[in-house]
């Protein structure tokens, strides 16, 4: 067993133990609701707890697998993604090729230059060429209706479902500065740090919480922004020894990641109030669908990936 399959199982034993100690947690505070009566708070922290278990432990045998498995694992999301966010969008029978060229050939190009190690053309492929062709193909079709409304949903989606997505993954292509093939542990990091981010954040503001960031779109507050932001930031610290980060690097990395996503969250709420929704979908009782889970991630993985490779590359 080599160093790098050492980690990964030493990490996800400390995230089982992380997970059992949360669960442990919320059901302390369920027992300290009186019979009969439910705290939501409480049941909602739960309900997190819950999906990142199957999150961790879908995440931990793609990891073991290794990058073809990390791959695949990211373009099945993203394909997921695109489906939910497809749903809501503007769209016409003239967009039709277009919709199946996004999800059946620019989606696995995308993530084939990822496999291919292709950084330069995977990074200016969506938002370049793949922004000139669909709109081409749509207006081929000669329907003119709310023409740039569905072709800017269309690229949306393209972006934030793929696009930033692939960003992920694609921080296998980081040439590590010791020459190992220990990038892979930079994905486990920053999916660990966006999470525990999103879920401190979430209880935090909701039990302490006053002064609300954006009222009319969602209970997100600052105090809670701030305990997520630390949290993340304590976690990288901790997480620092899997990164070329060092410690204080991977805490600023993790702190900034962790401030983007919940950012980035604010804006999907944003866009699924204009489109009178609660939830993406109801793939997760309770819980929305990919898109829910993933808002924080999408926004996030642009900025930690770019950072990396211009900062450590």
């Amino acid at each position: 067993m080599d160093r790098t399959t050492l980690d990964i199982l030493l990490l996800s034993l400390g995230v089982f133990v992380l997970l059992i100690a949360l669960t442990m947690l919320g059901e302390g505070l369920r027992a300290r609701v009186p019979q009969g009566r439910t705290n939501p708070v409480v049941e909602a922290f739960m309900m997190r707890v819950n999906s990142w278990w199957a999150l961790v432990i879908t995440l931990a045998l793609a990891v073991l697998i290794g990058p073809v498995g990390v791959i695949l694992l990211f373009a099945f999301a993203s394909f997921a993604a695109l489906r939910e966010f497809l749903t809501y969008a503007r769209k016409a029978r003239a967009d039709h090729l277009s919709l199946a060229l996004a999800c059946f050939v620019i989606l696995p190009l995308q993530y084939l230059f990822v496999a291919l190690d292709w950084t330069g053309l995977l990074t200016v492929f969506i938002p370049v060429y793949a922004f000139l062709l669909l709109p081409i193909v749509s207006a081929l079709r000669g329907d003119a209706s709310d023409f740039l409304g569905r072709v800017a949903q269309t690229q949306w989606g393209l972006m934030i479902c793929i696009y930033c997505l692939s960003l992920v993954p694609a921080l296998l292509t980081f040439d590590m500065p010791d020459g190992s093939d220990r990038s892979i542990l930079l994905i486990v990091f920053f999916i660990m740090v966006v999470q525990f981010g999103d879920l401190f954040e979430y209880y935090a503001g909701r039990q302490f919480g006053r002064r609300r960031i954006a009222p009319d779109l969602s209970p997100k507050t600052i105090e809670g922004v701030i305990a997520g932001v630390l949290a993340a930031a304590v976690i990288g610290g901790f997480l620092g020894w899997i990164t070329p980060f060092g410690m204080i690097g991977a805490a600023a990395m993790a702190a900034l990641a962790s401030f983007t996503g919940l950012l980035g969250s604010l804006v999907f709420a944003a866009i699924k109030r204009d489109r009178g929704v609660k939830d993406w979908s109801h793939l997760i009782p309770g819980h929305g669908g990919f898109l829910d889970q993933l808002d924080s991630v999408i926004f996030a993985a642009p900025v930690f990936y770019h950072v990396t490779l211009f900062v450590w590359g």
